[in-house]
């Protein structure tokens, strides 16, 4: 009786296993991520800093928080409710950025590099147990809609330092980006839902 080769100890050819192997070439390309990461968090912690320091009164803050958000409303050396809202939704954007990043990072390297065996791990990412390129391509979808949303909105709070037009560009892209995460899903749904059928027909 012919024994059957076990897949976990088979050999690949030199040709198919040096192609195999060239995913790793994508291993700098996560590292770099996880660099902008911390340039992120960086940012983040800076603009934190100043908010507070702001919040206690310094005008050197207050210019940098104008500054930054691009507010060019009524003068002020004071923090107000408007500044405030832009400067929380700015580091709102950075986390919902950094969210993104982690789930390409962590998502990317687990579909297309190496199993990174998080199985029974108590932090692995509940998303993470189930995830493929069609999943991680709507989950993507969605974050970045968020991130637009929120871009939206901070150009809406601080709409009289922007023309019509780029009022109506930015609601047209944020529109197209929604109706691009729809397409997706519905063409994500229509594959997982024709599978099984296939199965069934053999």
């Amino acid at each position: 009786m012919a024994q059957i080769p076990d897949p976990s100890t088979a050999k690949l050819r030199p040709l198919p296993n040096l192609i195999f192997a060239s995913r790793w070439l994508q291993l700098p390309l996560y590292v770099g991520l996880i660099a902008a990461q911390g340039v992120y968090v960086w940012h983040f912690l800076l603009e934190l800093w100043h908010l507070i320091e702001a919040a206690f009164g310094s005008q050197t803050a207050v210019t940098a928080l104008i500054k930054s958000i691009g507010y060019t409303g009524v003068e002020t050396t004071a923090l107000n409710e408007t500044i405030i809202m832009l400067v929380v939704l700015a580091l709102i954007d950075v986390v919902m950025i950094s969210n993104l990043l982690i789930m390409v990072i962590v998502g990317g390297y687990e579909t297309f590099v190496s199993r990174m065996n998080l199985e029974g791990h108590p932090d692995q990412p509940e998303w993470l147990s189930h995830v493929n390129a069609s999943v991680l391509k709507v989950k993507l979808a969605t974050a970045i809609i968020g991130i637009s949303s929120i871009h939206l909105l901070k150009t809406f709070i601080n709409a009289a330092n922007y023309t019509d037009k780029v009022l109506i560009a930015q609601t047209a892209i944020h529109i197209t980006f929604l109706l691009s995460a729809m397409a997706i899903a519905y063409t994500d749904r229509l594959m997982s839902g024709s599978a099984p059928a296939g199965s069934q027909a053999h």
